[in-house]
C-alpha cells in the first residue's frame, strides 16, 4: 500500500508590537489562538507604562505558544518589526505575519493571508484593492491614507496598491534576503522602506482584500511626525532610484529554494 504523505504545516509567528495596548492585547492573543492555526505570537512591548508587558509575561506563563521581548523605551514600529524578524529567524519559522494590536486587523484574515504565501512571497491584507475598505476613519484620514499610497506609488513606481498597510505575511527567504536591520526608516516609513526593497530584490508581492476597522479601544498612534517622516522615506528612496542605488534582482539560494 503506497504512503501518502501528509505536507507539513509552516511554522508561523505572528509579530504584535505594543505600546499601551493593555485593553487589547489579551483578546487579541485569545482570537488568535482560536483559529487553530498553530502559530505562535510574539508581542513586542516598548515599556508600555500602562502594563501592557505585565498582561503580556502573564500570557507568556499560561500559553507555551507566546513569546514577549520587553524594551527599554518606546523605540519606534520599524525596530519592534526588527527585532521581531531576528526572532523568526533565530528560531526557524517559515512564516512571518506582522498585525496591529488594536484589532485594525481583524484576525479572520490571517488563513487566507498564510496561505497566499504557498504561491507568493509577501502577501498583503490590503484596503484599496476591489473588496477591501476602511471603516470609522474620517474623511481627513482617509484623505490622507489616500494621498500617503498614491505618493508612494508615483515616485518609486511601487506595484501594490496598499503601501502602507501593516497586515503581512512573508516568507522567511525573504527576511534573509533584505536583512531588515539595514532598514534606515522607522515608524509607519519603515512599511514603504520594507516594501520597496522586497520589489526591488525581484520578489512576489500579492494583495488580498481586507476591511480595516479603526480601534474602538485606545489612541490611534499616527502623529504628524510620522507623516513627515514617510514623506521624507519616500524622497530619499526616490533619490536612490533616479542614481541607481536599488538593490539587485533575488538570485535563486540552493539552500533555500521557493
Amino acid at each position: 500500500m503506497a504512503v501518502v504523505a501528509v505536507p507539513t504545516r509552516p511554522r508561523v509567528l505572528t509579530i504584535i508590537p505594543t505600546y499601551n495596548e493593555a485593553e487589547n492585547i489579551a483578546p487579541l492573543v485569545e482570537s488568535l489562538r482560536a483559529l487553530d492555526l498553530g502559530l505562535d505570537i510574539l508581542i513586542v512591548d516598548d515599556n508600555s507604562p500602562d502594563g501592557t508587558g505585565v498582561i503580556a509575561d502573564r500570557l507568556r506563563q499560561t500559553f507555551s505558544d507566546v513569546h514577549v521581548i520587553h524594551r527599554s523605551a518606546k523605540l519606534g514600529l520599524g525596530t519592534a518589526y526588527t527585532a521581531g524578524f531576528r526572532f523568526a529567524l533565530e528560531h526557524g519559522f517559515d512564516r512571518v505575519v506582522t498585525m496591529d494590536a488594536d484589532f485594525s486587523h481583524n484576525p479572520r484574515y490571517l488563513p487566507s493571508l498564510i496561505e497566499l504565501t504557498d504561491q507568493a512571497d509577501v502577501a498583503i491584507g490590503s484596503r484599496y484593492v476591489p473588496g477591501g475598505g476602511v471603516r470609522l476613519w474620517g474623511f481627513n484620514r482617509r484623505l490622507l491614507s489616500r494621498g500617503a499610497n498614491l505618493f508612494a506609488r508615483s515616485l518609486l513606481g511601487l506595484k501594490v496598491n496598499d503601501c502602507t498597510a501593516g497586515f503581512r505575511c512573508y516568507r522567511s527567504e525573504v527576511l534573509k534576503a533584505i536583512d531588515p536591520t539595514s532598514i534606515r526608516a522607522d515608524g509607519y516609513s519603515y512599511l514603504i522602506e520594507m516594501l520597496w526593497r522586497v520589489l526591488q530584490a525581484g520578489f512576489t508581492v500579492v494583495e488580498t482584500p481586507i476591511m480595516f476597522t479603526d480601534r474602538r479601544r485606545g489612541a490611534s498612534k499616527i502623529s504628524r511626525q510620522e507623516i513627515i517622516k514617510a514623506g521624507a522615506t519616500v524622497m530619499r528612496l526616490a533619490f536612490r532610484a533616479s542614481n541607481g542605488a536599488v538593490q539587485p534582482s533575488r538570485l535563486p539560494d540552493p539552500e533555500h529554494p521557493l
